[in-house]
């Protein structure tokens, strides 16, 4: 049976990405330092999907543990299909007020750990035919947010674009996808508490409604399958069209 490892597995997109990957057929690690909420999760899947799922308690700030996880994965299933680099790290807002303890943080977790995590995978993923990387990135990217954040993810999807080149020859694609702001558990407190910013997210997307932890999952799920055998190095915006520049607004004689 194929297997899938997820990072941020504990999270609401994590999640969700390991549900529909178990449904296509695949075992799931989850690894997140939120290891019992993980466990739930992985307990929950083995019930609903009749597959292996199991929760590996990791700190990827620690690049040791980048290895150690995979060692875990390799000494469990043998084998590794689907890597999903998802879990992440916001800070460092401002530029006038970057700290360079925080931005090493962010990137750290969002841009170090994933490109660590994909050379200790490599040899397995080989090993099991080839297989799917998916990076979590973000369509900030395109405009910026915080200052740590956006060139951790802008770093991200270049990582995306030279590991495809370099992993293609071991039959390994490797794509991202970029989602906008999300309804999610995380955002909960923003869209519930700023109706304005929440609406203005809303404005931003031609479907003129906010991202859903499912509509990334989808998305993830689309990549580590055969239907995808042909598409690496690329990214896809799961935004609802945010990634587009506005149009103008058409006059009264227009």
């Amino acid at each position: 049976m194929k297997t899938a490892l997820i990072t941020g597995g504990a999270g609401a997109v994590g999640a969700a990405a390991a549900r529909l990957l178990a449904s296509d057929g695949f075992s799931v690690v989850l690894a997140d330092i939120a290891h019992e909420r993980a466990e739930a999760i992985c307990a929950a899947i083995r019930r609903d999907h009749g597959v292996e799922a199991v929760a590996e308690a990791v700190d990827l700030s620690d690049p040791a543990a980048c290895r150690r996880l995979i060692g875990a994965v390799e000494q469990r299933f043998g084998r590794l299909d689907c890597l999903v680099n998802n879990a992440g790290k916001t800070g460092a807002p401002r530029i006038g007020a970057v700290d360079l303890t925080a931005w090493n943080e962010v990137l750290a977790m969002n841009l170090t750990a994933p490109m660590l995590l994909c050379q200790e995978a490599q040899p397995l993923l080989k090993a099991s035919g080839g297989g799917s990387i998916v990076n979590v990135a973000s369509r900030v990217y395109l405009s910026g947010t915080g200052v740590a954040y956006t060139s951790s993810k802008s770093g991200l999807i270049g990582l995306t674009r030279v590991l495809a080149v370099q992993l293609g020859p071991d039959n390994i694609r490797v794509n991202a996808v970029a989602p906008s702001f999300l309804n999610t558990p995380f955002n909960k407190k923003i869209v519930e508490e700023d109706s304005g910013l929440a609406a203005s997210f809303r404005r931003m997307s031609p479907l003129g409604r906010l991202g859903t932890a499912e509509d990334v999952a989808g998305a993830i799920a689309f990549l580590a399958s055969p239907r995808a055998s042909f598409i690496t190095g690329d990214v896809i915006h799961v935004c609802g069209g945010t990634q587009l520049a506005p149009q103008p607004a058409a006059s009264d004689g227009g």
